[in-house]
């Protein structure tokens, strides 16, 4: 490609640019956006509060409950799960299927019949 094809090229680009320019000038909702955006800056100015500032008052973090649901690595903590053998009437609660009881009852029941007896979930 020559220079003077990208040349033309590019100057289409821009024209093309300059209409759409034109036209969002020219929109009534980006106009209310910028008056918008202009009188918060200066409420900001006013009570030297930043951006951030705004933002956390605006939509806080609850941070303690980040902390319960996640664990040390920063994954989401597992669910709860409580089984219940209806021979044994045995109740175990885990968060893994490491479990070594839970492990020794899938080896013998079988891991489908096992998770039948999944009484519930909690968070």
């Amino acid at each position: 490609m020559s220079i003077l094809t990208t040349y033309v090229q590019k100057e289409q680009q821009l024209k093309q640019l300059q209409e759409e320019l034109d036209r969002l000038k020219n929109d009534d909702r980006l106009k209310a956006e910028l008056q918008f955006k202009d009188k918060l800056e200066a409420l900001m100015r006013e009570f030297d509060k930043s951006a951030a500032d705004v933002i956390k008052l605006l939509a806080p973090q609850p941070t303690a409950s980040k902390t319960a649901s996640t664990t040390s690595t920063g994954r989401p903590k597992r669910k709860l799960k409580i089984y219940k053998n209806p021979n044994t009437g045995e109740v175990v609660e885990t968060r893994g299927g490491n479990q070594k009881t839970l492990k020794a009852w899938k080896d013998e029941y079988g891991a489908e019949t096992v998770e039948g007896w999944l009484m519930k979930t909690e968070d």
